[in-house]
């Protein structure tokens, strides 16, 4: 028999994740009250919505700029949604800043795995190369795929760690924005600018 969900474990999840009140509960309920478990099927509940509104067009949008207190580092981020009746929510705003904070304080090179070109990948192997000799070379691949792929998790914005919740990645902070609004949305583009850079 499923336990009873209180109210107050369906406001501390919405408070943790910004989720309508019904899917919290729906949540709480399918992982029996244990609020890691719920986070985890939101999560994957965001993910899968997110894919399915993936070919949805883009309509509006916001430029959001985020200028550090020292004013040596700064960024702007296009966010872009499908109506502006979300791109103009308080809440699309704040995460459209949050975002732009968020390159700041990490300098991305890239928004997505894709964008990454011949070019930077061809000197990242040179680099890595050097570490996989002497390796036994049925698995000098597999390492070399591995390195790569930790080098660039660094460098690709939706795969970084979000500064504020280290345990939501830029794209889950995405899904949940998703589910949360009930439209596509997406970085389009992003510039970081830095004092001596």
């Amino acid at each position: 028999m499923a336990s009873e969900i209180s109210m107050e474990q369906i406001k501390a999840l919405r408070d943790k994740t910004g989720i309508s009140v019904m899917q919290c509960k729906k949540a709480l309920e399918e992982a029996q009250g244990d609020e890691e478990k719920a986070m985890i099927l939101l999560r994957k509940k965001g993910a899968e919505i997110a894919a399915k509104k993936g070919d949805r067009e883009f309509g509006a949008g916001v430029v959001q700029a985020y200028i550090h207190s020292n004013g040596n580092v700064g960024a702007l981020v296009q966010l872009v949604s499908e109506t502006d009746f979300v791109s103009n929510n308080a809440e699309f705003k704040t995460l459209a800043y949050d975002i732009a904070m968020h390159i700041s304080a990490t300098n991305p090179d890239f928004i997505r795995k894709e964008e990454i070109d011949d070019s930077a990948r061809a000197k990242a192997v040179e680099v890595f190369q050097a570490e996989v000799e002497g390796k036994p070379e049925n698995l000098k691949e597999q390492i070399l795929a591995g390195k790569l792929d930790a080098y660039f998790k660094d460098k690709i914005l939706l795969e970084q760690p979000f500064i504020k919740n280290p345990d939501l990645t830029i794209q889950q902070l995405l899904d949940n924005a998703i589910q949360k609004f009930g439209e596509r949305i997406e970085v389009a583009g992003f510039k970081r600018m830095a004092i001596g850079k």
